[in-house]
């Protein structure tokens, strides 16, 4: 049988996490994750930050950023396999087969296709996914609540689309 969190539990648990994080105790600045993609660049290509500024100006915080992505990935595979018991590898997953086909180069274009344009409203709300959802939105920042916005009304029309009641 599958243990779920309540989603009051997830969000104590978020804004405990959220507390840490902002405290002097943990990163003592906002979560994000995209800052680790030029920090690591930086160090694989050989950048030195002082001919660089922004890799100057990420030194600190693209450190600490990988290390959580990896624990967040790590953390998750072994919720999924040890606690919920619902890992399950799959290219093509049960839903898109069921409403869309059983491609997997349809289900990886649109997967990448969506994921671009995500990202690219994120950039353009002056932040990344992550960073927009869980450290703006907890700090009210007007462009993390617009970007959230957009987003949930993508969900509900993408949902209402992919989901066409009548349909298989």
């Amino acid at each position: 049988m599958k243990r779920r969190l309540s989603w009051i539990g997830g969000g104590v648990l978020m804004a405990l996490l959220l507390l840490f994080t902002f405290s002097i105790f943990g990163a003592d600045r906002p979560i994000g994750a995209s800052t680790y993609v030029p920090y690591y660049a930086g160090i694989l290509f050989g950048m030195d930050p002082a001919n660089y500024s922004y890799l100057r100006e990420i030194e600190k915080p693209g450190a600490w950023e990988g290390i959580m992505l990896l624990g967040a990935l790590v953390g998750g595979f072994i919720t999924s396999v040890f606690i919920t018991k619902s890992f399950r590898l799959s290219v093509v997953p049960t839903a898109w087969k069921v409403y869309k086909n059983t491609s997997v180069v349809s289900r990886l274009f649109w997967s990448f296709f969506s994921g671009f344009l995500l990202i690219v409203g994120a950039r353009l709300a002056g932040g990344c996914t992550s960073g927009h959802f869980l450290s703006g939105m907890s700090q009210t920042a007007f462009s993390s609540m617009i970007f959230g916005g957009v987003v949930l009304v993508t969900l509900l029309v993408t949902g209402k689309l992919f989901y066409k009641s009548g349909e298989k």
